[in-house]
């Protein structure tokens, strides 16, 4: 490992929160700031590691990485930084007192170690006049977006000094062990990122504003039909501060020179600096171009209108030319309307902007492309908009407007800057050639291996590909990855399919934002409205089987999730032989959310986990009682390290912490359980039976007591406490087998989905996305 020990200077809470992911690759950390003017020269800092325990969301994927932060003040502490391999500098925005502060680093620090600058505006070659040699050779700014747990984005700019083996360590670590998305870029005002994003917010409020939208409106335009997210343009800006805009645009005019079309964009809009001056600085403040404002006991959504000034109740409009264009952007943008007109100029300016940028801001429309996907969450990065919209069609569109068409514009002329050639993927460079899209060494995704393949098995749900080396990956393609009757059959296939045809092994993936966010809910709700209870019944059984299947098959099974892996999601990862997890994996069996327990084995799963535990206190009683707990509360590991926990991942399941790389860590997995691979031998359970029962429905009266759970929550937990202390089978300790807990499962299950409150908690989620309380 590169970094063995590191320090971030400044713990304000972007350079708390850089601290706080170091420490989650479990790398220790010094955290410095100035001394305290009174009492403890550290408070500033201890405040700091106080305030990352308490934000949401958390800046730590575990509490316990918190003590791998040391705190300390820089009157006291500056020459521990001799300790360090890396020292990240993330301080204030002040030319003059960053040298200061490097003087002193270039005494105390290993001649080896990197010093860093998390500066978003201020150029390298500014940083490091008056330095020496050796300082400006291990010198770098690295470039983290807000906040720095969940932004993939970093942006890694080095100098003409720069040693090349010092920006590959901190490249090979950032990648590896904090899980980010390193661009390159150059030494140039706002790197890739900023400099383009900016732009097209700025562009974006200038367009609304002159073309008399509302910003609910703006919004709907120019979010997801863009591949931008749903916050659109007017969201994002609440969401970061309406006084940072000035602040951005003021440093970028700074050092951008005159004829930069970033200059002409800046415009001063008297609202906005009404707003600002008023406290309406968005979520962060009284609210912002949305806020949320009492009526009538009740929080309403309002928004601002941008004539007047006045908020009133926020509107979900649904224009015609998104209705007009379906999916197609080029559609949207040569509607004839005010909202084509609005998508037209937001995307020609940005676009065209973007396009004049390269070779400027960075050697490849690639790097462009990934820098806006992962800093700003786009779907489509530039130029794989410009694809869309055809280059021919905004060069025309630019030049129609008496502008210079930019030259990378005219060197695709008549060609796309993406292809597919010989199932690689390639991009058009700036010396009109194609090259490969190269990926980093360890990567492998199953977007490439999809673009050279046909599937081995494929149904209208699920598909399985062959990712080398003798083994098969499951992928769900339903929609939200949810999980029907089409991907138990399909995976009952893949089992039969792997000893036949003499692969190795099985991983379980996908590339979608989320894993699966469990049964399809739409389905079972169907059946149930025309009382197809035996249907149900047998899509639980089924669900069930094939899980078992899965569980004992003859060959390792590995689940790779990442976001959501929840209900019947995480009930297949409970059943896989191991799992390697997305750092970013949020696990949890929900089912009591809408009014049902689960179904697909999860319980009985969940049993085995904890009864397993060596060092349990004596008896069944503890392990039933912290199931019991997980369920009845739904609880949900919000990151892997809080899943294991949880006990939803074993200890010695893995943990990738780039996303990039997790298909590629699995395999790894399943070839090296594939060596000398055995069937796990099937868990007999000892379970307490009625009088464990009576235990657990006291702890539920006295919940609901103390007004913490509603009727039908008495009525769920109830009955997971039947399945969980092995049903009405006497008052003496009984051996079970799997099966028979699959049964009580089942039965409950069933007994649960005819009450008309679960049916009510279902249709509400599926409505609303939440859980309703009755």
């Amino acid at each position: 490992m590169s970094v063995q020990k590191a320090c971030v200077i400044g713990a304000g809470v972007m350079g708390a929160s850089i601290a706080a992911h170091i420490a989650n690759a479990g790398i220790p950390v010094l955290l410095l700031d100035i001394a305290a003017k009174e009492g403890d020269k550290t408070a500033i800092t201890k405040g700091a590691i106080d305030k990352l325990l308490k934000a949401d969301p958390a800046p730590l994927m575990h509490k316990d990485a918190a003590k791998l932060i040391t705190p300390g003040n820089l009157d006291d502490d500056l020459a521990k930084v001799a300790e360090c391999d890396w020292i990240v500098e993330a301080i204030v925005e002040n030319l003059e007192i960053k040298r200061g502060l490097y003087a002193k680093l270039e005494t105390l620090k290993k001649p080896d170690a990197v010093v860093s600058s998390n500066t978003s505006t201020i150029p390298l070659h500014y940083l490091i006049e008056g330095r020496a040699e050796s300082f400006r050779k291990t010198f770098m700014i690295t470039h983290f977006f807000n906040p720095p747990r969940y932004m993939r984005l970093l942006e890694l700019v080095g100098g003409a000094e720069t040693d090349p083996a010092a920006l590959a360590r901190i490249e090979e670590f950032c990648d590896r062990n904090l899980g980010k998305g390193v661009v390159p870029c150059k030494d140039t005002p706002g790197f890739i990122a900023n400099r383009i994003g900016t732009y097209w917010i700025q562009v974006a409020v200038n367009e609304a504003i002159d073309l008399g939208l509302t910003v609910e409106e703006a919004d709907a335009i120019g979010g997801r039909p863009m591949g931008i997210p749903k916050t659109g343009v007017f969201g994002l800006i609440d969401l970061v501060g309406l006084d940072l805009m000035p602040l951005i645009a003021k440093s970028m005019k700074s050092v951008l020179p005159p004829t930069d079309d970033f200059i002409r964009t800046n415009i001063q809009h008297p609202l906005l600096d009404k707003m600002i001056a008023d406290g309406y600085t968005g979520r962060k403040g009284k609210g912002g171009f949305y806020r949320l404002n009492a009526v009538g006991g009740k929080k309403v959504k309002e928004a601002i209108d941008l004539k007047t000034g006045a908020y009133r109740a926020a509107q979900k409009p649904r224009p015609e030319a998104l209705e007009r264009a379906g999916r197609s952007l080029k559609a949207l943008v040569t509607d004839p309307s005010p909202h084509g007109e609005f998508a037209k100029r937001v995307l020609v300016q940005t676009l065209g902007y973007t396009a004049a940028l390269v070779p400027e801001i960075a050697d490849t429309v690639t790097a462009v492309d990934e820098a806006m996907r992962l800093g700003y969450n786009w779907s489509f990065g530039p130029f794989e908009l410009i694809d869309q919209v055809g280059a021919d069609w905004l060069a025309a569109e630019i030049a129609a407007k008496g502008l210079p068409v930019p030259k990378l514009l005219e060197i695709a002329k008549g060609k796309s800057f993406y292809r597919q050639e010989g199932g690689k993927l390639e991009f058009l460079g700036t010396d009109g050639a194609y090259h490969p899209v190269e990926r980093r060494p360890g990567v492998l995704l199953l977007a490439d291996i999809k673009r050279n393949a046909q599937p081995v098995l494929k149904n209208a749900s699920a598909s399985v590909w062959d990712i080398g080396d003798g083994v098969l990956c499951f992928e769900f393609t339903s929609k939200m990855n949810s999980l029907d009757n089409e991907i138990m059959a399909l995976l009952v296939k893949t089992v039969q399919t792997i000893p036949a045809k003499g692969y190795k092994g099985l991983v379980i993936y996908n590339e979608g934002t989320n894993f699966s966010v469990g049964a399809n809910l739409g389905l079972a709700l169907f059946a149930a409205n025309i009382a197809l209870w035996p249907a149900i019944e047998e899509i639980v059984e089924a669900g069930q089987k094939t899980y078992k299947a899965l569980k004992y098959a003859p060959f390792p099974v590995v689940g790779a999730p990442s976001g959501m892996a929840l209900g019947g999601g995480c009930e297949i990862l409970l059943h896989c032989d191991a799992v390697q997890a997305h750092a970013e994996t949020y696990m949890g069996l929900v089912e009591v959310g809408v009014g049902i327990i689960p179904g697909w084995g999860g319980c009985k799963e969940m049993l085995q986990r904890w009864l397993s535990v060596k060092r349990r206190p004596g008896g069944p009683m503890p392990a039933i009682g912290k199931v019991f707990e997980t369920l009845s509360t739904a609880q949900v590991s919000k990151s892997a390290h809080l899943a294991k926990e949880l006990m939803y991942l074993r200890a010695d399941d893995g943990v990738t912490m780039n996303r990039d790389r997790l298909l590629a860590d699995a395999k790894a997995k399943v070839l090296a359980l594939a060596e000398g691979y055995k069937v796990p031998e099937e868990f007999e359970f000892r379970l307490p039976g009625p009088s464990a029962k009576l235990a657990l429905d006291m702890a539920v009266d006295g919940a609901a007591g103390a007004g913490k759970a509603t009727p039908h929550d008495i009525t769920v937990s109830k009955t997971l406490a039947d399945v969980l202390t092995g049903g009405p089978n006497g008052d003496v300790t009984i051996a079970l087998k799997e099966d028979d807990i699959l049964a009580l499962e089942r039965s409950n299950f069933m007994r649960l989905a005819k009450n008309p409150k679960s049916l009510a908690r279902m249709e509400h989620m599926l409505e609303t996305g939440r859980p309703l309380r009755n």
